[in-house]
């Protein structure tokens, strides 16, 4: 009695094992994740460049007004609010926006402030201080530091794995950075 039950039992198996739909489900199930996280961090690469981009186009646009003398006298606020003026799609930018300006020793070309920071990066803050600004004199080099953070789209993807995040809040980090001679009047 247990012999027939046993060759059912292995008949049943081997057709079980011989059928072919479904087959189609075993492809989904692998490539479709693969594909998805492709997408994800597509979108987030993506909406990273338009933030980095137009943030970069608003430091231009305001540096123009400065190295062409129309903004009289400079400071930390009045540049900040400038550029966010300039650079309508970051939200928060009053409150997040870092700005840096210092001149550049011209004897060593020593770029100053090199390790600008928004976030701690997940390490030790080692950092200019935040609204540090030297307008110059005449004819001077100066270089321009703005930063912010910005929340990521979908944390968990490749991209947003590997930027530089903050550890309290996981916002990643975009920085941007000018050279402008002060031209004299």
């Amino acid at each position: 009695m247990t012999r027939p039950l046993l060759s059912r039992m292995a008949r049943r198996l081997r057709r079980l094992w011989r059928r072919e739909d479904g087959t189609a489900t075993i492809e989904f199930v692998m490539f479709v994740p693969v594909v998805v996280g492709i997408f994800m961090a597509s979108v987030e690469a993506g909406y990273y460049t338009l933030r980095y981009v137009s943030m970069d186009r608003g430091l231009d646009l305001v540096m123009r007004d400065f190295r062409l003398g129309n903004i009289a006298e400079i400071n930390h606020d009045k540049l900040r609010d400038l550029i966010c003026d300039a650079t309508p799609i970051l939200g928060d930018c009053k409150s997040k926006l870092k700005v840096w300006i210092a001149p550049v020793n011209t004897s060593t070309w020593v770029i100053p402030g090199d390790n600008a920071y928004c976030g701690d990066g997940n390490g030790k803050l080692v950092s200019l201080e935040s609204g540090k600004v030297s307008a110059g004199s005449a004819n001077q080099i100066m270089v321009v530091r703005i930063c912010t953070t910005a929340k990521p789209i979908f944390p968990t993807t490749g991209l947003g794995l590997g930027l530089r995040a903050d550890s309290l809040t996981g916002d990643y980090q975009i920085m941007t950075s000018t050279l402008v001679v002060t031209e004299p009047y």
